[in-house]
């Protein structure tokens, strides 16, 4: 099947991603890991509605799931594998996989499918050791034929990985994985590709240079705290050669314990809206491609079926419309209609200290002139900016909190 959205690709100067037609695409995702896994054709159409309507354009899903992903069966009674074995997936299970993804595609959204959660790959980390699966044989086989039965279908984009390291000493399964890459191209060479890695990492440390990446995806993640630099692990990303486009593809999900893994005590508060804001707007105008938001019930999609782990508030219906969700559309409306390709951050700008950790702001501007936007996190803050310095004005301008529209509701 052909679906109605273009293939996606990067674009030609390596900073941000595009339609094969040559138009901007904003990067606005939401973690919903356990979707193929958990939710009903109902429920999937319900989510899949609510997330276009609050102008996501990605969702990233599992084919094998964390949870119990190859021993429970998803809600039509099927299980992935025959036998537990990757070279031989069932067309049952990836039937339910199918209807989702055009599902999504209806509503305008992608897919970043991750084949499998990188539990299956990893030896010797946390998860289940029976899950771990995969060898570079069976990887390649797995990878070449779900290539060959989405090769039709143009909203996927690829995200290998899964909350896993690509090499833990001593394994190293950069193997494993250019294999599973290498299967999925044998059938669609174009496919775009990148790599979901462990919390406080980026795929650019370990993966940079494989011909398989095409662009760099990071986990700010939950486990340290409120305003981890986000900003300076895009920036390190930014400066790498050769070019390629990175974004956040896990900060702090909406209403997740302040506490570090593995404990999410939340005696210290949860992450609300605005931490999410905060992170998701400095990252983008570090200079990252997009970004992704994420709720700590929606991810795991937990409720009476599934019961939460980790101290959930909520379950995954209730937070579909938290305020985070209904605001961060706010950021692609900003960023999408300006000149896009020739965006760059502009931190130079800003005269004086940029401030730390929670009152950090950021700078982005067109290059060629036309705009320039500041991100200022508190209210009281102003920033001083040298417009001169982008060859736009020859003044400098003070930014106050009420002239600034990055916060719907500041």
């Amino acid at each position: 099947m052909t679906n109605a959205l273009p293939r996606l690709k990067v674009s030609p100067d390596g900073r941000f991603l595009m339609t094969e037609e040559g138009a901007p695409f904003f990067w606005l995702a939401d973690t919903a890991w356990e979707l193929f896994h958990r939710l009903d054709r109902a429920e999937a159409e319900d989510f899949f509605a609510a997330r276009a309507r609050q102008l996501f354009t990605v969702v990233q899903a599992v084919a094998l799931a964390e949870f119990r992903g190859l021993g429970e069966p998803n809600r039509y009674g099927e299980l992935p594998l025959i036998d537990h074995d990757p070279a031989r997936p069932s067309p049952a299970y990836f039937a339910t996989v199918d209807e989702y993804i055009d599902m999504a595609a209806a509503h305008g959204l992608y897919i970043g499918l991750l084949p499998t959660w990188a539990d299956k790959v990893a030896h010797g980390l946390w998860g289940d050791p029976a899950d771990v699966v995969f060898t570079v044989e069976n990887a390649r086989a797995y990878g070449r034929w779900l290539a060959e039965r989405y090769h039709e279908r143009t909203n996927i984009v690829w995200v290998l990985g899964g909350d896993r390291p690509a090499v833990h000493e001593p394994h190293d399964d950069r193997p494993v994985w250019r294999a599973m890459a290498a299967g999925i191209r044998d059938h669609i060479p174009g496919a775009l590709m990148t790599y979901h890695p462990n919390g406080g990492d980026s795929s650019s440390r370990l993966l940079h240079d494989e011909s398989w990446l095409d662009f760099n995806m990071m986990q700010s993640g939950h486990g340290s705290g409120r305003d981890v630099p986000v900003w300076d692990m895009i920036a390190a990303d930014y400066a790498r050669t050769p070019v390629k486009p990175t974004l956040d593809g896990e900060p702090n999900y909406e209403d997740h314990p302040v506490s570090p893994w593995p404990t999410w005590d939340p005696a210290n508060g949860h992450f609300r809206d605005d931490d999410v804001r905060k992170q998701c707007y400095r990252s983008v105008f570090a200079g990252a491609c997009g970004v992704t938001y994420g709720h700590h019930s929606i991810w795991q999609f937990c409720g009476e079926r599934y019961p939460g782990i980790n101290h959930t508030e909520m379950d995954w219906r209730s937070a579909l419309t938290r305020p985070g969700a209904e605001q961060i559309g706010f950021l692609r409306l900003l960023i999408e209609p300006r000149p896009f390709f020739s965006r760059v951050p502009a931190q130079h700008l800003i005269v004086g200290a940029a401030g730390e950790g929670g009152q950090h702001m950021r700078v982005t501007a067109d290059s060629e002139g036309s705009y320039v936007l500041a991100y200022i996190p508190t209210a009281g803050q102003s920033v001083t900016l040298d417009l001169g310095a982008c060859q736009q004005r020859a003044d400098r301008r003070v930014v106050q909190p009420a002239q600034r529209r990055s916060h719907p509701d500041r």
